[in-house]
């Protein structure tokens, strides 16, 4: 059951002094908290999106809203390095970000011509996606609250003998010094399905290499992953460790094997896993099964769409659109930071001396007070994990004059 909370702050127009020295101070952007991708407030962030073609048809951009409306918070873009496909021009990204942002969702930008890199003989390196990350540079910086970057797509083919451990790490060592601050996500190699475990049980390792601890890691679902023991013991290995993993693709079937996306759409929900189904629409005429919706069409869906987009822990279930695209959160006075499955701390400019702030709880058209104190900055505890809140404050004079509310902000909790 999601609640709403609402704090409200009125700012006045003297003169606002500084928030307390000890409210913690706001992330960058999407960073990795305790093995889960956080937004900069600290809500936590579960990716519910879909992988979007635009390498091969980058006239189709009327597929971000579409893919909104159908629930998503999240959106996964392949772009081309000019190896294996056409090379993603700087100004299509400025147009993907821009899109992103416009449709409030988080973009997933992925480099993907390192495809089966080594038994693909078009498909490019590791370092040739560091070079095409750092081209970009000037283009994604800032885009850190709602970008994440996604190093090299399905690098490596299959075997457990690619140096993908000491490539990632460098790419990873690389992408930081080159000033890159987003989030990173790691796919695994073995074309994304890691057969040979290879990501699994070396993930600390690439971890390690991050000096900002702001890695994240992408395992894609296919045929390796026709039952639920396996699909459980995959993700399992990672939650348990607290290490990020997303589900970057998959599918309901597929040529190599029968995905069991019943198992991966549920593991999913029942952690609190982030996951991106393949793909929106324009799969090749004998792939056509993996199209969510006929010929870019959003009122006709495929049977796989019916089942990935309203089916059992599908994107209509639970997905949280990110707090950073909330009305009144940009700019706003009330700050949230510190958020834990049960608590939140928020901070506001101080007013007078004498001013009495008074947190209420807004649900629908009903409001209830819930703190009241005379420091600028309160912490609420007693929340529920995996819960959304929205956030203000009123303050009281020494006349007992009560301002207007402020503007509302907005946090996720994670699961307790």
């Amino acid at each position: 059951m999601r609640s709403v909370l609402v704090l409200l702050l009125f700012v006045a127009s003297a003169v606002l002094l500084k928030a307390p020295a000890q409210a913690a101070e706001a992330a960058n952007g999407i960073e990795v908290r305790n093995g889960r991708l956080v937004e900069a407030n600290g809500s936590d962030l579960v990716l519910r999106g879909v992988n979007h073609d635009f390498i091969w048809y980058p006239d189709k951009n009327g597929s971000f809203a579409a893919i909104k409306a159908a629930g998503a918070n999240a959106v996964r873009v392949p772009l081309g390095m000019g190896h294996q496909f056409r090379r993603t021009k700087p100004e299509e990204v400025r147009t993907i970000v821009s899109l992103c942002r416009q449709e409030r969702l988080v973009c997933i930008l992925d480099a993907h011509d390192t495809s089966g890199f080594g038994q693909d003989r078009k498909a490019a390196t590791i370092a040739d996606a560091v070079a095409f990350w750092t081209s970009l540079r000037t283009v994604l910086a800032g885009q850190e609250d709602h970008i994440i970057v996604n190093v090299a797509n399905e690098p490596f083919g299959v075997g457990a003998d690619w140096p993908w451990v000491q490539q990632t790490s460098d790419a990873v060592r690389a992408l930081r010094a080159a000033g890159f601050r987003h989030t990173l996500l790691v796919d695994a190699p073995g074309w994304g399905q890691d057969e040979a475990f290879v990501m699994r049980d070396n993930a600390e390792k690439v971890r390690a290499a991050d000096p900002t601890g702001n890695t994240a890691f992408d395992i894609h679902m296919y045929g390796e992953f026709d039952n639920a023991a396996k699909v459980n013991a995959y993700l399992g290995s990672f939650t348990k460790r607290r290490l990020p993993v997303v589900i970057g693709e998959f599918s309901g079937e597929h040529e190599w094997g029968d995905p069991d996306e019943d198992a991966i759409m549920a593991y999913a929900e029942g952690h609190s896993v982030g996951y991106f189904g393949w793909s929106w629409s324009g799969n090749d005429t004998p792939y056509s099964y993996l199209d969510l919706v006929h010929n870019f069409d959003p009122t006709s869906r495929t049977a796989w769409g019916e089942r990935f987009l309203t089916g059992p822990n599908g994107i209509s279930t639970d997905t949280r659109e990110a707090t950073t695209f909330r009305n009144g959160t940009a700019g706003a006075s009330l700050k949230v930071a510190n958020v834990t499955a049960n608590s939140v701390h928020l901070t506001w400019p101080r007013r007078s001396p004498g001013t009495t702030y008074i947190v209420v709880a807004v649900n629908g058209a009903s409001e209830s007070r819930v703190a009241a104190t005379a420091r600028p900055e309160v912490t609420l505890r007693g929340l529920r994990g995996s819960t959304e809140y929205t956030f203000a404050v009123y303050a009281r004079g020494l006349l007992g004059t009560r301002s207007p509310r402020s503007a509302a902000v907005y946090a996720v909790t994670p699961p307790a």
